[in-house]
């Protein structure tokens, strides 16, 4: 930490023991995920959907790791892991899972046709290969010989053929992926092929299809909520509501095996009970801990370092006051220091970010706009009078409390804005409340999550703020941006990549400097794993591999 922000952290750690207020509008509690901003589907809240767990956490930590973090004797204790999670799964249904915390869990139980692996690349899962007319819009698939779903059954084309024109809307209804209602048809010439046509290319096509959402499913399955079937490396054996889901390898796995056995995904809902829960025993490896967190564990762990692959913000709502005026936006942007920020929640750790990109995305990424705003008290006050408040103003902002890193920022952040007389008063709320209220409800004034991409596309990033689009929570509203995302449709649509890339660049322009929101970082994401276990993998996206754990 540098001088700057250990005194920084000094003073606000004072400040925060006699001035924060936070109204506990719930407690404990989805890109997320806090970090997740796409509806979830929360129909699997209904008790009477959940199945009856039949194999709870039976093993404490001396029947999975000796103290010396060597694997025990016992073969089936040693190919266990308990993995903890911040929220329950919003849906155990693929074309139905919104939240990223959900979609990242579910990528070890479901696979499309494609699917990213861990550089980022698409590559084959259920289909075996493809090819694509030179006009991009008929796409050629190859089933792949001998997969088969869970339950024992083959895949066949007509799977493949019913989860598609699902996602698309084919089968009746609206499309489950709005992308996917560009598909003209789908095809099953033979047993093996599937002809996928477009009614317009679309150069994101591919990574769209390889997403969670577009999983294939047996036709057949009559209530994939309470018993889900997919083609992965593990497979659903039960789940308890607000407590875990139980995995199990899934032995008949057309790649290469996973090597842990069982795994248990114990809900944490409670974030101040994540170190009690490592260091007792109950829980194995938790990712995106804070910094505190990790200072907290002892040396049977280890603390990995990636990077979360999200943008956190201070997301506003623009079609309410005082939000609804671009100099009192602008005027918060210039009274929030980032590197403060990133000083004082995780040691510096992070990367700050100045729109709705991370660097991640690489071409797309515009690093220069992380210093539009450079901190800027007098000219933030001069904003807010000029808007009309010269005595600043409050707002509440709500924050998901399951997430230590969102809370943390959070307060720094209404230090922060003290310093040009506006009040922000932190409500905690729990992260089903959050997607209800806040993400589909737009019931809020501002909120701090942060926003992942389920495809490195730059359309995953940037759709949303469309004056039209469905998951639009922030009401952003802007001509001139929706206009720059239709050139990069159209330019996409000609595949002129070139094209496409400078339109969305201009996009994350126009977001910057009509500060939609408050613009943070990318953060820093801790990985705190028990000795023994190995394997755990950093991917581009918001991706849980757990088929690459192992134990030594």
């Amino acid at each position: 930490m540098t001088k700057r922000g250990q005194k920084f952290g000094k003073v606000l750690f004072a400040s925060m023991l006699l001035t924060l207020t936070v109204a506990l509008g719930g407690c404990a509690g989805d890109k997320t995920a806090g970090d997740s901003t796409q509806i979830a589907d929360t129909s699997a809240t209904n008790s009477s959907e959940a199945n009856t767990v039949t194999n709870a956490e039976t093993n404490d930590s001396s029947e999975k790791m000796s103290e010396t973090g060597e694997a025990n004797e016992t073969t089936e204790n040693a190919s266990h892991i308990t993995i903890g999670i911040p929220q329950d799964l919003d849906s155990l249904v693929p074309s139905l899972s919104q939240g990223a915390g959900t979609q990242e869990i579910l990528y070890n139980i479901y696979e499309g046709l494609y699917k990213p692996d861990s550089e980022g690349n698409l590559v084959p899962a259920v289909a075996s290969d493809y090819t694509m007319s030179e006009d991009g819009l008929v796409y050629t698939f190859t089933l792949r010989d001998g997969i088969q779903f869970h339950n024992g059954n083959p895949v066949t084309v007509a799977d493949v053929k019913y989860s598609i024109e699902t996602c698309a809307g084919l089968n009746g209804g609206e499309p489950v992926i709005s992308a996917f209602s560009n598909i003209e048809s789908v095809e099953t010439p033979d047993e093996s092929t599937v002809i996928i046509t477009l009614k317009e290319s679309s150069s994101p096509f591919m990574a769209i299809l390889s997403t969670v959402e577009a999983a294939i499913v047996p036709a057949d399955a009559t209530d994939l909520q309470t018993n889900p079937i997919g083609t992965g490396p593990y497979k659903f054996v039960s789940r308890s509501l607000q407590e875990n889901v139980i995995l199990e390898r899934f032995d008949g796995y057309w790649g290469e095996p996973a090597h842990i056995k069982d795994i248990t995904l114990k809900v944490l809902a409670d974030s101040d009970s994540i170190v009690m829960n490592l260091e007792g025993g109950a829980v194995d490896l938790v990712a995106r801990v804070s910094t505190a967190q990790a200072a907290e564990l002892g040396d049977d762990f280890e603390v990995l370092e990636g990077t979360m692959n999200l943008v956190q913000a201070m997301y506003l709502n623009n079609a309410v006051a005082p939000f609804d005026n671009e100099q009192v936006r602008q005027a918060l942007c210039y009274a929030v220091n980032k590197q403060e920020i990133l000083d004082f929640v995780s040691e510096g750790k992070g990367t700050p970010v100045g729109s709705s990109m991370f660097p991640a995305f690489g071409k797309y990424y515009i690093e220069e706009l992380n210093d539009l705003y450079i901190t800027d008290i007098e000219k933030a006050k001069e904003l807010l009078a000029d808007a009309g408040y010269p005595n600043g103003f409050s707002f509440t902002m709500k924050v998901p409390s399951n997430y230590q890193q969102h809370v943390d920022t959070a307060q720094v952040v209404a230090e922060q804005l003290k310093q040009i007389g506006v009040t922000a008063n932190i409500e905690l709320i729990e992260w089903e409340t959050w997607l209800s209220d806040v993400y589909q409800g737009r019931d809020f004034e501002a909120t701090l999550v942060g926003v992942d991409a389920s495809t490195l596309t730059a359309g995953a990033m940037l759709s949303r703020f469309r004056s039209d689009a469905h998951n639009n929570f922030i009401n952003y509203s802007n001509q001139e941006y929706d206009a720059a995302y239709k050139e990069a449709l159209a330019a996409e649509a000609v595949m002129d990549d070139d094209k496409a890339t400078e339109a969305y660049k201009k996009c994350e322009t126009i977001l910057a400097e009509t500060a939609a929101n408050v613009y943070i970082q990318d953060m820093c994401e801790l990985v705190a794993v028990r000795k023994g276990y190995t394997g755990y993998t950093f991917y581009p996206l918001y991706i849980q591999d757990f088929s690459k754990l192992d134990v030594q």
